[in-house]
């Protein structure tokens, strides 16, 4: 959808944008503790560009992603993926997974899709901002610079009955004090700029995730 806003337009609303600061990981009561989560992908390294593949200029599909030992007491682990540099009021949400096992310590290439009610292992894919199940192909105006994809990945002490396919707010509240731990993985993506070099090559995950204690803005 984005896409079609002329350049002359998206680089006028090149300072509109939402705020790092509203990101679901840095509100109140949400990470308290402090622990970190390591979150990383083997498609793309923590700040790098992602993939044409994962975005609405290519096939659309979601990035692997894979994470570390949770805390033990972990009941489940949830996902939101937001964009932070949206010209909108809050955070783009481009993914919800919620009540992953506790075990599982990946996800594929492609896995966050529709998924009606939900998995056979308790998990479901969410609503996105655009109202819809499943990932939401990263799409920023062309000319409005380069946009942070923010993977927020919680290990969660319960798992409160959601209804199906939550949204971000009913995350939210469902989130606050619950997380034992998070992870955090940064994708980049613009559209009339330099895509630099090797934008769609493989890379080895990155175990250099960032510091939850260092301000996001």
């Amino acid at each position: 959808m984005l896409e079609h806003i002329p350049h002359w337009l998206g680089a006028m609303l090149t300072n509109v944008r939402a705020g790092h600061a509203k990101l679901v990981i840095v509100q109140d009561g949400i990470v308290t503790n402090g622990e970190r989560l390591d979150l990383s992908s083997p498609a793309f390294p923590d700040g790098g560009r992602l993939p044409e593949r994962f975005t609405a200029d290519g096939s659309g599909v979601s990035p692997p992603l894979v994470w570390g030992d949770v805390p033990m007491g972990t009941s489940s682990i949830a996902l939101i993926v937001e964009d932070p540099d949206a010209p909108t009021p809050n955070p783009l949400v481009h993914a919800v997974v919620w009540n992953i096992p506790p075990e599982e310590r990946r996800l594929g290439e492609g896995m966050i899709a529709k998924d009606g009610d939900g998995g056979a292992d308790g998990r479901d894919v969410g609503k996105n901002s655009y109202l819809s199940e499943g990932w939401l192909p990263p799409d920023p105006p062309t000319g409005h610079g380069n946009h942070d994809y923010v993977f927020q990945l919680f290990a969660l002490s319960q798992t409160p009955d959601l209804d199906p396919n939550p949204g971000r707010s009913s995350v939210i509240e469902a989130l606050r004090g619950n997380v034992l731990s998070a992870g955090l993985l940064v994708g980049t993506y613009s559209r009339g700029d330099d895509a630099g070099v090797g934008s769609d090559s493989v890379v080895e995950p990155s175990l250099g995730n960032r510091d939850l204690g260092t301000s996001l803005a």
